[in-house]
């Protein structure tokens, strides 16, 4: 859809209007498809030949292709026309969003709504908007020259046609039953409407009002009176002074910004100023002030004086303009101008650590107060930390004092300084109201490293100060500073820097009772680092304990031996099967245990005083709401320490659930982080993306293999795409797939629809692998059925006949087993590790595949994916595409890693013509992404539309020919 032309068609009332899409190609124009529910009409269109043609179109009401269009802008490969009303489409909610409503009346009194009033600004982005309409977002002629036969077709004019565009949008999103009721009646919150030819006396006012030639505004003024009977103010200022103040009334011309006059000279007339508003300007100037007085009645008196010239403003209206009068008059285009000299802004910026006056007294001392190397009781979790507040008018810092009698005055406006204060009242009551505030230590730190918090809806600046900025700073940069310990002397091996630094940054946050997720790339030494953090914590008295390790269960021998290798004569036991037990626990002892076993033991663990708890692999409880994550949790020690490789598989509330694990309460509650920054983020915004790195960068140390300096003396990767083609078998059975479940989709909604979907997928990615697969055959034919089972043939013939090793990666049990057998009937050697392989078994064959015994190792992607050390390969396949890249580069790492030798070729099957094709360019295009923290997967597919959909799952045959 977003490749094809795209024009709007303007109708009557303007929400019926449509968005008309065909496609140009050879030897035709065609249709968009395949279709989404809609209709399909043949439109008249002006294409480069400059000469009229009739195309199938497909027109879509604008509400259904607003979503199409607002994808289309951000789509670099979208068509000019699709693209431009894509932006249309945003400055239409953008404006929309600000209120900029109108009601009124069609030229077939239809009630309808549209964008207004626009302020000039405004009008330029409309104007700069249509003058880069590209020819095809327009290439419809107007219908009064399709007639003519003699006589030239007509185009329409940009900006008009934009405006009808943003009219219609106005028209379309408003009509819920929450929307606002216009003029006493339903009418203008109902969808389908009705005439309405008794309001157009009303229409034309609202019309006259808000497309007349001018707009208002208020300046207001400040007038001294002198009066002996007022005393001068605390500080002996402000003697004998009266404040009064009024408001002049202003006239601004619509066609001219820079034209303005107040009220008074455009009623002069003569030579006045006014004189260049023309003709009409009273009149439009009284039909603009009727609407002004309805937002804010305080202007009802200029509506009955000779001259609308000033107004007599009170303590109360001065107080009304500085809060709700002004958004209500802004809405209808009246602005209002304070005297420039006076202040009239309170700024409220929350200090977090020791106040200025502190921070002096301690200079002068020579002591720094409380110091950052000493935290772990202000982190503790009923630890509460009072604000200091600080607070400005304009550039002026304001004491304790002068606050207090800007709040005793209880009026706008105050004399402070030797000068008129102008302020809200119940803004200065609620800053009074925040110094008693408190914030839980987690949340102070929050503040303190994102430079912001919210009290009372509001977001509020906070500074650190003292030894919270000291706290901050050292937090910043987590491979930054100097280094504070060194190799501990049990590690029977030589830290490479990076690991050493490592280290550091986990020593520096379990020390302030922080925790964190070493997020290294696999094969870099994630699990020596952390056995180095162990054999340190053990020389602290007040950090050793034993230290829980929690892991799949493929990962416990790796641990064991890891252990056993570096740091030999630590005690190790594995808290797993049926004779577990806990008894007798030495402080510096290693326990192993499962996810699994965790879950079912959580009660014995959290019995234990812990020093360290690791989560390894700690995707395993992204889900927050899992039973595994909530047992997790209830297990208290010093220290929490997440260990993985992705800590973002599907979407950003996995890495909140590991940095609320590591640190509660850090990133907020789930809803708000979400609210803040995922969607943003996942929506694709590479801004969002950095903002967010930037917040958690203090608690996720981060490194890539192809990080300067971090493994350089890992051998060359190589990965390459292998495209193969489809069996005339596997044709069939995808078309017939995607023919039969399209069909079912496009008549299901909701949850049911997502299944299918999700569903749709599965199936084609088992035909893609080979019809055995997807069809469930007990005893079935292998050979000359699947063009990637050929492909691996050769592969593997290669690869054994050179004596080399490989490991074979496949998402689908049932498709190892396959390959198992038919690689058996070959005389080819195999070992296959899945989810049911037991504990004991999976180490054998980890042994067997190293020393060279076997050549071939059959993998299941989730189960052997992450954590086995299988440097004896020097080839790895991929039999099927994982929906992130981030999880299919994990499981490269089995060979891709330290310790390697030799170079490592991936190899990558992807069935050509097919939604693996696609799903290989979306994914490419999603890294970039992916490397700021930002996951992609399965799900989001499921929110596709039908058209999207289709096109993504369309094979293809112009890829290549079916055998």
């Amino acid at each position: 859809m977003r490749q094809c032309s795209a024009v709007f068609l303007p109708a009557d009332p303007p929400r019926a209007g449509q968005i008309a899409f065909w496609r140009s190609g050879e030897p035709g124009p065609t249709a968009p498809s395949p279709v989404p529910p809609g209709v399909v009409e043949p439109l008249t269109v002006i294409t480069d030949e400059v000469r009229p043609h009739t195309v199938p179109a497909l027109l879509l009401p604008v509400r259904d292709a607003l979503p199409v269009l607002t994808r289309a802008h951000a789509d670099a490969s979208a068509s000019p026309s699709a693209g431009f009303w894509g932006a249309a489409t945003l400055l239409a909610l953008q404006l929309i969003a600000r209120g900029l409503l109108l009601p009124g009346l069609t030229p077939t009194d239809h009630d309808a709504w549209r964008v207004g009033p626009l302020a000039p600004e405004d009008l330029e982005r409309v104007r700069t908007l249509a003058a880069a309409m590209p020819p095809n977002a327009h290439a419809v002629p107007l219908a009064s020259t399709t007639h003519d036969q003699d006589g030239p077709l007509l185009l329409p004019e940009p900006q008009r046609l934009l405006r009808s565009f943003l009219d219609a949008v106005a028209d379309t999103l408003p009509r819920t039953p929450a929307a606002p009721i216009a003029a006493g009646t339903a009418a203008f919150a109902a969808r389908a409407g009705k005439p309405l030819p008794s309001a157009r006396a009303w229409a034309a006012d609202i019309a006259a009002g808000h497309d007349a030639g001018v707009r208002l505004s208020l300046r207001i003024e400040l007038i001294e009176h002198t009066s002996a009977a007022l005393a001068p103010d605390a500080e002996g200022h402000g003697e004998g002074l009266e404040p009064t103040f009024r408001a002049v009334l202003q006239m601004h011309s619509a066609s001219d910004p820079a034209i303005v006059a107040d009220a008074a000279d455009v009623w002069a007339g003569g030579d006045r100023p006014g004189a260049d508003f023309g003709p009409r300007a009273r009149m439009d100037g009284l039909l603009a002030l009727r609407r002004a007085a309805r937002a804010w009645p305080a202007l009802t008196p200029l509506l009955h004086a000779a001259v609308p010239d000033a107004l007599e403003l009170g303590d109360e209206e001065i107080t009304e303009l500085l809060g709700e009068a002004t958004r209500a008059l802004a809405t209808c285009g009246v602005q209002v101008h304070w005297p420039k000299h006076m202040a009239h802004r309170l700024v409220a910026r929350a200090v977090i650590g020791p106040s200025d006056d502190d921070s002096a007294a301690a200079a002068g001392s020579g002591s720094s107060g409380q110091d950052a190397s000493a935290l772990p009781s202000f982190l503790s979790a009923d630890a509460l930390l009072a604000f200091n507040w600080w607070f400005a008018l304009g550039d002026q810092r304001l004491t304790r004092a002068e606050l207090d009698r800007l709040a005793e005055a209880k009026r706008p406006l105050v004399r402070l300084r030797d000068q008129w204060v102008l302020i809200d009242p119940d803004e200065v009551r609620r800053a009074r109201e925040r110094q008693d505030r408190t914030l839980t230590s987690v949340d102070a730190l929050s503040a303190v490293l994102t430079g912001s918090t919210e009290i009372d809806g509001r977001r509020v600046e906070v500074r650190a100060t003292g030894w919270m900025a000291q706290l901050r700073d050292r937090l910043a940069d987590p491979e930054g500073g100097t280094q504070e310990i060194g190799q501990p002397a049990q590690l029977t091996a030589t830290l490479r820097d990076y690991q050493l630094r490592g280290l550091n940054w986990l020593h520096r946050m379990t020390s302030l009772g922080l925790g964190g997720c070493l997020a290294d790339d696999m094969g870099l030494g994630k699990t020596i680092t952390l056995i180095a953090l162990h054999l340190h914590r053990g020389t602290d008295e007040s950090a050793a304990g034993p230290t829980l390790v929690v892991c799949p269960a493929s990962l416990m021998g790796n641990w064991q031996r890891e252990i056993d290798k570096f740091a030999p004569g630590t005690p190790v036991r594995r808290f797993h099967g049926a004779a577990r037990s806990l008894d007798d626990l030495a402080d510096g002892e290693f326990v192993l245990t499962t996810y699994g076993t965790m879950r079912l033991d959580a009660a014995r663990l959290g019995q234990v005083a812990w020093g360290m708890v690791v989560a390894d692999e700690a995707q395993h409880v992204k889900n927050p709401y899992s039973a595994t994550a909530r047992q997790l949790r209830t297990i208290n020690a010093k220290a929490r320490v997440a260990l993985s490789g992705t800590p973002v598989e599907n979407n950003l509330s996995e890495l909140w659930a590991i940095l609320d694990w590591t640190t509660p309460g850090l990133l907020g509650r789930l809803g708000s982080f979400r609210g803040r920054y995922a969607r943003a983020v996942e929506g694709g915004d590479p801004a969002a993306a950095e903002r967010l790195a930037a917040l958690i960068r203090p608690f996720l140390l981060r490194r890539r293999k192809s990080d300067p300096g971090i493994a350089p003396e890992l051998p060359p990767k190589t990965e390459t795409d292998r495209a193969v083609t489809l069996t005339t078998e596997q044709t069939a059975l995808y078309e017939a797939v995607v023919r039969e479940t399209m069909a079912a989709i496009a008549e299901a909604d909701g949850m049911e629809r997502r299944g299918l979907v999700v569903k749709l997928l599965t199936a084609l990615k088992q035909i893609c692998n080979h019809p055995a697969q997807y069809l469930k055959e007990e005893r079935p034919r292998i050979a000359e059925r699947s063009g990637k089972v050929e492909l691996l043939d050769e592969l593997l013939d290669t690869i054994v006949a050179e004596d080399g090793s490989v490991l074979v990666f496949t998402q689908y049990v049932q498709m190892g087993r396959l390959l198992e057998r038919h690689l058996a009937s070959r005389g080819v050697r195999t070992l296959f590790l899945h989810g049911g392989t037991p504990i004991p078994e999976r180490e054998a064959m980890v042994d067997r595949f190293q020393s060279g015994e076997v050549p071939v190792f059959l993998l299941s992607l989730k189960a052997a994916g992450t954590g086995l050390n299988l440097t004896r390969a020097g080839h790895v396949v991929h039999v099927d595409r994982w929906w992130n890249p981030a999880v299919e580069a994990q499981a490269t790492d089995r060979a891709y890693r330290i310790g390697q030798t030799q170079p490592v070729q991936v190899h990558r099957l992807i069935a050509e013509g097919t939604i693996e094709d696609r799903i290989a360019d979306m994914l490419a295009r999603k890294q970039d992404l992916a490397d700021a923290v930002l996951g992609s997967g399965e799900a989001a597919l499921t929110e596709l539309t039908d058209a999207e959909l289709a096109q993504l799952v369309e094979l293809r045959h112009s890829a290549g020919t079916p055998r």
